[in-house]
């Protein structure tokens, strides 16, 4: 099977959607941007194929006469089981990378070993490593346990967690310093991160998945066998985004971030007139056609302020992910009035109104209508809110910045129609793959917008 890859390279997420010989999305994948934009783009890459893998079992299962609840029960089982195993094969990369520093001959790595004092001795640092890394180890099946909730599928941020939670114990315990065991895993993640991902085996991941019912129900597992066994050939890609120029693509594969936004959205919502994408570092808004043919647009200037990066800066001020921000917005009673979304200042004025004794649900309720009033400024300056509106990119998953957006739009607009998405992080990404499907069809008659775009 043939499919067209659109790759959306974003300054903290880099998105890639598969389209198959139809149009239809086989697959969406998502990973961290990274130092090594290829390795980021062979990673979404490699996401979007398993999950289009995953699609295509599902097709196989319907087709082979398997009832809808089981099916999504035998589907949910194997995708559970093959996560877990790439959790652990990660894991032991890891292990090994951390392990691999506190070597001997690893002095030189500027991790040292022993203080000042001579109190904390090789050995038992290294005790302190694999006893937190063992842990991680046992710990994996519960993580992936049906049912069980994870705040973040990315490697990063799970491992992360984990692995600073218990360090913080053993820490405690071996009477050892906190701050060199959170430097190893700092210094052992960019390592893992920006290495070339190993190729998965999908077949037989997916099998040892199913466990004893591949034993059981030799047709389930022949089943599973087809689906791994459909050949997939990319046959066109296009890439967008942040940081599209830096992408190890052709420069003719390159599209404008304005269109392919603008394309997406259509695709997604055929209603759709009006575009407001907030990314990690820019805002975006966009008029369209009846087509998904962009007629107008304007973006934010010079910096990040009222963007993703601003909430991530808020965030780590804070000490807690950024998915966290929202809900706890949601909780103001009285949202503080903010009037800078300066994120070089992010921190100092987090902490000056904290100091104020403002609580910090009021003050991030504040941030986020800040946030959506600057981009209110731009929407007004493309054309305004028309309907169908549709709020794409990173922040359109964040409830507090989806709840003032909606409040501000009919409070300016009257009641037009907001679309949001669940895929709504993948908009730019589907709007490449719809660019590069066309020209592998010979459709080229958006190119002329391209330059104006740009």
């Amino acid at each position: 099977m043939k499919y067209s890859v659109g790759i959306d390279l974003g300054s903290t997420t880099t998105k890639a959607v598969i389209l198959g010989e139809s149009g239809e999305v086989l697959g969406r994948g998502i990973t961290n941007s990274r130092s090594n934009y290829q390795v980021a783009c062979d990673v979404a890459l490699g996401e979007a194929l398993l999950n289009a893998r995953f699609t295509l079992l599902g097709a196989s299962l319907e087709a082979s006469g398997i009832e809808g609840e089981k099916r999504e029960r035998v589907l949910q089982r194997i995708e559970l089981g093959f996560r877990a195993q790439q959790y652990l094969a990660q894991l032991a990369t890891l292990n090994a990378t951390i392990l691999g520093f506190l070597e001997p001959q690893a002095e030189h790595s500027g991790l040292r070993l022993v203080d000042e004092a001579g109190q904390e001795s090789p050995e038992k640092l290294r005790g302190a490593a694999r006893e937190i890394l063992d842990r991680m180890k046992a710990e994996a099946p519960e993580l992936y346990a049906a049912g069980a909730e994870r705040k973040s599928d990315f490697f990063r941020d799970l491992a992360g967690s984990r692995y600073l939670n218990l360090a913080e114990g053993v820490a405690a315990e071996k009477e050892i310093s906190f701050d060199r065991l959170a430097g190893w895993f700092d210094k052992a993640i960019l390592e893992v991160e920006n290495r070339p991902p190993e190729k998965d085996d999908f077949e037989s991941r997916a099998v040892a998945a199913l466990g004893s019912d591949a034993v059981d129900d030799p047709a389930l597992a022949r089943v599973v066998r087809d689906a791994a066994a459909v050949p997939l050939k990319k046959a066109a890609s296009a890439g967008t985004g942040y940081g599209r120029r830096t992408l190890p693509f052709a420069k003719e594969e390159i599209r404008s971030e304005i269109l392919c936004h603008g394309l997406g959205a259509h695709a997604m919502f055929p209603l759709t007139r009006t575009v407001l994408d907030i990314g990690g570092q820019d805002t975006k808004a966009i008029q369209v056609d009846e087509n998904g043919i962009v007629t107008s647009f304007q973006m934010n200037d010079r910096c990040a302020a009222g963007c993703g990066r601003y909430l991530g800066y808020i965030a780590d001020e804070m000490n807690v992910g950024v998915h966290e921000l929202g809900p706890m917005a949601c909780k103001s009673k009285r949202p503080v009035r903010i009037n800078s979304t300066c994120t070089v200042f992010a921190g100092a004025e987090l902490r000056e109104r904290l100091s104020l004794g403002e609580k910090r649900e009021d003050i991030l309720s504040g941030l986020h209508r800040a946030i959506i009033l600057r981009a209110m400024s731009l929407i007004a300056r493309s054309g305004g809110a028309t309907d169908e509106f549709t709020f794409t990119g990173g922040v359109a998953r964040n409830e507090a910045a989806v709840r003032a957006l909606r409040t501000l739009i009919h409070e300016n607009y009257g009641e037009v129609t907001i679309n949001i998405s669940p895929d709504s992080i993948y908009t730019g990404a589907l709007g490449a793959a719809l660019f590069a499907r066309r020209d592998l069809l010979g459709d080229g008659r958006d190119r002329a917008l391209e330059k104006e775009a740009s």
